[in-house]
């Protein structure tokens, strides 16, 4: 019989405040600082605190034979320390558990696409975060939205990490099942877990959907499919995000409930549970997995389109990473962490104007994509001042002069084309 292996990640963004023309030069806070804390103790109190409590009861409770995995991106545990420190404290006691693996991340940004060695430095942070806060050193890594392709697996295998989550998607599946263990292409000790979609979605899309023909679902009969679905697997991987639990779902639909109850009701089915380490140990490799585009567990198509599917997007990026060279040389711890923070994926998100995605439009504290990019763009100007202020102030010329020059040779017309496009912008 199969293992379930289950993964909860945790995902915030700072709110980033109107900033205008006007701020330029003269106010560099660029976040909403009363809208943050509202909203970070509301999700907190409905979502985070009780879905912790939870899990952590069931942990206790099954003496080690329920386990699961955890991410919690730097932006939500920076947002969680400054507003609601007992999701933070519940973390750690997940990990004190000894039945808790916690997934190592990035800043929840696309570094990877745009500056190897900014994502090095992120990576190494959360590595370093890790390991004092909830005393573990992860072996295993999940990428912003699970985007992935044969590249990224193999830089991570470099860096030594064993396993890597993604998205199991019909179009890299092809035939097969994402319940076993899989290779990526050209890796050879890197493993690969791939998403149960259809399972996964069954919980964070149709749960509370009334029309579903299933509905309503109970922990019984899921765990009835999963019981079914393990007759030909080794592992099926459930990846959700926590806030699935209060917020996607409210508690009036008795998903809190439909948690409690689901540990105990797999193991009535015959199922054990193994974090993602374990499953990538426990069980062979059935076959190599060819990826060579990116993609994401987004539910809109499965790409990047929601984060580089336009034109003020990409500009965006293209301005964010042609600074990379200059923040480090630098090295300012200020100006270091904002430009981090800058990099959350949620900032080119709420550029999309896929307006057909509600996921999106949901969490976009601006009006229109429109308004998201001229805000971010003013924000990126602003913070262009204060590096080029801070290099000027260097004391080795030579490198500052160095550093300028190999970043303009570097910038391609994509580059040049976004800052020609922020100029248009800052005006409007």
């Amino acid at each position: 019989m199969a293992s379930i292996c289950f993964f909860f990640s945790i995902h915030e963004p700072f709110m980033l405040r109107k900033y205008n023309v006007f701020d330029l030069g003269q106010n560099s806070l660029y976040e909403d600082d009363e809208r943050n804390c509202d909203r970070i103790r509301y999700l907190s109190k409905k979502a985070y605190l009780p879905a912790i409590d939870i899990l952590l009861n069931e942990l206790e409770r099954n003496h080690g034979e329920f386990r699961c995995a955890v991410h919690a991106s730097i932006p939500a545990l920076e947002l969680f320390e400054q507003y609601c420190p007992e999701v933070v404290d519940g973390l750690v006691a997940l990990s004190d558990t000894k039945a808790v693996e916690f997934v190592a991340g990035a800043a929840h940004s696309l570094a990877f696409l745009y500056s190897k060695s900014e994502f090095s430095r992120q990576l190494a942070s959360y590595t370093t975060l890790t390991k004092e806060k909830f005393g573990q050193t992860p072996t295993c890594f999940c990428s912003t939205e699970l985007i992935y392709n044969n590249d990224f697996a193999s830089f991570l295998e470099s860096q030594g990490y064993t396993v890597m989550l993604a998205e199991g998607a019909d179009h890299i599946l092809g035939w097969r099942s994402p319940n076993f263990v899989y290779q990526p292409e050209h890796a050879h000790s890197i493993r690969l877990l791939l998403r149960n979609r259809k399972l996964s979605k069954d919980l964070s899309l149709r749960f509370s959907d009334r029309t579903w023909d299933k509905w309503p679902l109970t922990a019984d009969s899921y765990a009835a499919w999963l019981a079914e679905a393990g007759k030909k697997a080794d592992t099926i991987n459930i990846f959700l995000n926590m806030s699935i639990f209060g917020i996607r779902n409210t508690k009036e639909t008795g998903i809190f409930d439909f948690l409690k109850n689901l540990p105990t009701q797999l193991m009535k089915h015959g199922l054990s549970f193994a974090t993602p380490t374990e499953t990538a140990k426990r069980y062979p490799v059935r076959d190599s997995i060819d990826v060579k585009q990116f993609i994401s567990w987004d539910d809109a198509g499965g790409d990047l389109n929601s984060w580089l599917g336009n034109d003020m997007q990409k500009d965006a990026v293209h301005f964010l990473y042609s600074l990379t060279d200059k923040v480090h040389a630098v090295n300012n711890p200020e100006l270091l962490h904002d430009f981090t923070r800058l990099q959350t994926s949620n900032y080119l998100r709420w550029m999309s104007t896929k307006w057909f995605s509600s996921s999106i439009k949901e969490d976009s504290p601006f009006a229109s994509a429109q308004d998201a990019y001229i805000t971010y763009m003013n924000i990126l100007a602003d913070f262009e001042m204060r590096l080029e202020y801070a290099l000027a102030s260097t004391e080795n010329i030579e490198q500052v002069e160095e550093v300028r020059t190999n970043t303009a040779a570097d910038e391609d017309t994509s580059v040049q084309a976004g800052k020609n496009a922020k100029q248009k912008q800052l005006v409007a």
